[in-house]
């Protein structure tokens, strides 16, 4: 796993986007399979689907042979709500970039069959080739797409209930009431997330310090599911300062050390 430092959410954001951005023009250069990109919701991403959207309207980037999956929706709220991940998505990129819809893909949380509805995207996941790169954030308490606390590290695309944390952190979008917060989703699995060929992870703020400290220089634990990006050959962890603020010295002296030893 790597840990990639800069000195704001804004520079880490950027180089998100610009990692995103380089893998979907190396692939294509040498193949005309298409890009499949998971993608995450959430504040954390505004940024980097703000700089993707730049690129795409400035010409230095197309998203026409790109196929996504969306980590992750809500069960029971409608899509034209404005606080679904499917409005959220088309809100802060979709809508802004050329990626034709039928390449586009979210979980139905209206779904009749949750449980086939999930076995479906899997199937769908494999049938586009499997992820050549997945873009996530992190919850405070570690958890990465809806994979809380105690999810298997080998879970797929399923049913999940929300703890009460998750639901009191995301109350900030659903005018700050609990009770307004769906109380159940549809997410990727662990395992889904980890069958990437690259995962890429960004966490910024002081509020996301802890839960980068554990996953980073703790075990490996279901009870911190983003940890399990330590077992991941191409795992990159993208944070802001304050998000590095509490790692040790020397392992926030290293990752740094890494990187300006690979970009010599």
């Amino acid at each position: 796993m790597k840990v990639i430092i800069r000195d704001n959410a804004h520079e880490a954001s950027l180089w998100v986007a610009h990692r995103i951005a380089a893998a979907i023009k190396a692939k294509a250069a040498v193949s005309d399979k298409p890009f499949v990109l998971g993608l995450c919701t959430g504040s954390t991403p505004i940024e980097t689907y703000a700089e993707l959207a730049r690129m795409v309207a400035a010409g230095e980037l197309s998203f026409r042979n790109v196929i996504s999956f969306n980590m992750d929706e809500y069960v029971g709220l409608p899509v034209e709500h404005p606080e679904s991940y499917h409005s959220f998505m088309f809100r802060n990129l979709f809508d802004k970039i050329d990626e034709p819809r039928e390449n586009i893909h979210i979980l139905n949380g209206l779904a009749e069959d949750l449980e086939a509805e999930c076995e479906e995207y899997e199937k769908a996941i494999v049938r586009a080739g499997g992820f050549d790169l997945f873009f996530g954030g992190i919850g405070e308490d570690g958890h990465i797409a809806f994979n809380e606390p105690f999810s298997s590290l080998s879970s797929r695309t399923r049913v999940v209930t929300l703890t009460d944390d998750t639901i009191r952190v995301n109350s900030r979008f659903f005018d700050n009431d609990p009770n307004l917060v769906p109380k159940q989703a549809l997410s990727v699995g662990v395992a889904t997330v980890l069958s990437a060929a690259e995962v890429i992870v960004l966490a910024t703020g002081p509020k996301k310090a802890r839960a980068i400290q554990q996953s980073v220089e703790g075990p490996m634990t279901h009870m911190i599911t983003v940890s399990a990006l330590q077992n991941h050959p191409d795992g990159i962890i993208v944070v802001d300062d304050a998000a590095a603020g509490e790692l040790k010295v020397n392992s926030y002296n290293y990752f740094k050390a890494v990187e300006a030893a690979e970009n010599r």
